[in-house]
Order: structure tokens, then C-alpha cells, then sequence
């Protein structure tokens, strides 16, 4: 399961609470695109709207090919979610201090998906202590393989 479009930003941004797996409604021209790998979704979120829900500032650049047909590259596409999974999404999103967010989109039996997740934001001293416990892993990996490969 190879990510088309990913987005690093969310990781580092945002604790992940939640993961749901949704279907997007597309149009040809901007499946093509996506099979091209011409998009980005670093600065993407979701909305709940009427029982529905919305993915904006997803950029998917136009089909080189397209004709008049092409698609808008920054328009609002709306995800296939079952309903029970949509009233779970808007009770987590109307806590204050969470939002949804793409991670990615990926294939998966010839149809784009998207891994939509709740995260909550994280402050500047969690970026810190994310990236101590990292170096501090990587030290330590480091040290056990000298170890063992010193006998």
C-alpha cells in the first residue's frame, strides 16, 4: 500500500488520537493527476458539514491532458464515510482543540483512499520532547551495535 500523497507535517504538528479509512469522490482528470503523483495535502483539513464530510485546500494539479472538463486543482472533495463513522468524526472534532486532517492517500483496489485522522495540536515544548526521545534512540542504537559488534 504505496502513499500517492503524504502528509509529513501532520505527525509532527498533531498527537494522533484517531485514524478512519475513507473513499473520495473524484473526478477523472484528477485521478489521473493523483496517478502521476501531482498533488500535495500539507495544508489540508476536514470539515463536518450537514451529515457530510469535507476535505479542503487539497491541491491536485490539473490532467496536462485534460480539456475543458478539467477539474478546479483547490476544490472541496467530499469523503465516502459510512454515517455511524461520520457522527463519531463530529462528536471528536467539536472537542475543542481537535481537528481533522489527511494523512494521506493511497491506493487500495484500484480506488483513491484517504487515512483521515483526529489530532490534537501539540505546543512547542512537545516537538521538543519528540525530538529528544529521538536522538536519545538513536544514541542508544548506536552504542548497543558498537557494543556487539566490539565481541
Amino acid at each position: 500500500m504505496a502513499d500517492i500523497l503524504s502528509n509529513h507535517k501532520a505527525r509532527r504538528d498533531y498527537h494522533i488520537l484517531e485514524t478512519f479509512e475513507a473513499g473520495i469522490a473524484l473526478k477523472g482528470t484528477e485521478v489521473k493527476s493523483l496517478r502521476a503523483g501531482l498533488g500535495q495535502i500539507a495544508d489540508a483539513f476536514a470539515r463536518v458539514e450537514n451529515d457530510q464530510v469535507f476535505l479542503y485546500n487539497v491541491h491536485i494539479d490539473e490532467y496536462r491532458f485534460g480539456n475543458r472538463q478539467n477539474h478546479e486543482p483547490k476544490s472541496a472533495r467530499k469523503l465516502l464515510l459510512h454515517k455511524s463513522e461520520i457522527r463519531k468524526l463530529f462528536g471528536l472534532a467539536s472537542v475543542k482543540g481537535n481537528a481533522l486532517f489527511p494523512l494521506s492517500f493511497y491506493w487500495k483496489n484500484g480506488k483513491v483512499k484517504v487515512a483521515l485522522a483526529v489530532g490534537k495540536g501539540k505546543v512547542e515544548f512537545d516537538k521538543r520532547d519528540d525530538i529528544k526521545k529521538r536522538d536519545a534512540d538513536r544514541e542508544l542504537k548506536r552504542a548497543t551495535m558498537h557494543h556487539f559488534k566490539g565481541k
